[in-house]
């Protein structure tokens, strides 16, 4: 089942950057605005490395949904923060190895919700479900995912680069906490970040965020592997997002190293 409320387009501000569309332009997509290329051009000059970040949290992804499906046995997704559809999107990833896989997305832009549901289908064994809701309220994202999910039975819970979207103060590690508080023994928390490691990029922040309709917050490495308190960390733990389980491809690191990422088991 999915939602098939349509998303209202008095949200859709298009004159202003947004960080799903400015991710989109950064990976080369079309689906963006002219604010949006205006500010993913001020990123990249002020850190041009930010275009290789994306395409490794991308990586990541697909590698983390195959670690679940082919090796933890999950078969339910609930990705918050979907972005806008590209290569490599989680069901496609899930249903490639086990076609009865079901995923839900959820994220708050009317303009991702509109490419989801015309461009993510479900294989006919599985589902897709997309839901219009900001990460903040967790109880109609997990109200609106039950109708999809079997929340009794181990769910996949995907968070990249969305935390960063949430400053302090609102307190990102409860929130990640009571979703999975909601979630089973087996489930697990895949989520990505960017660090503050690096003087330019947090300058590059600080432009995007001068001129997004949103906010980016660079937290350390440390506080990042905060969000895994209480969890079994998957081998290798929080690390750099090229490094977690690469595919065995030669040449060196991408030099894209200031973003973490790791994947944790809930006991």
């Amino acid at each position: 089942m999915s939602d098939d409320r349509e998303p209202p387009t008095d949200r859709l501000q298009t004159d202003r950057a947004h960080s799903a569309r400015v991710w989109n332009y950064l990976l080369g997509g079309k689906d963006n605005y002219p604010a949006d290329a205006e500010a993913g051009e001020m990123i990249i000059e002020a850190f041009p490395d930010i275009a290789g970040i994306a395409r490794d949290q991308r990586a990541f992804l697909a590698r983390a949904v195959r670690h679940l499906t082919g090796e933890a046995g999950v078969r339910q997704f609930l990705d918050i923060g979907t972005g806008l559809p590209t290569a490599n999107n989680t069901h496609e990833v899930a249903q490639w190895m086990a076609p009865e896989s079901r995923v839900v997305y959820v994220d708050n832009d009317p303009l991702v919700l509109t490419h989801a549901r015309a461009l993510l289908t479900s294989t006919p064994e599985g589902a897709c479900a997309y839901v219009d809701a900001d990460v903040r309220d967790t109880a109609l994202v997990l109200r609106e995912a039950a109708r999809t999910l079997d929340l009794g039975e181990p769910v996949g819970l995907t968070l990249l680069g969305i935390m960063g979207q949430l400053p302090d103060e609102e307190d990102p590690w409860g929130l990640v906490g009571r979703l999975l508080a909601a979630l089973p023994s087996g489930s697990h928390l895949v989520l990505a970040d960017g660090t503050d490691t690096s003087d330019r990029m947090t300058r590059a922040i600080e432009a995007y965020n001068a001129h997004s309709a949103s906010s980016y917050h660079l937290r350390s490495p440390a506080r990042i592997a905060e969000f895994f308190h209480g969890l079994e960390l998957v081998e290798p733990g929080v690390v750099r997002t090229s490094r977690w389980r690469p595919d065995p491809v030669s040449g060196a690191d991408p030099p894209s190293s200031h973003a973490v990422c790791g994947v944790g088991r809930k006991p």
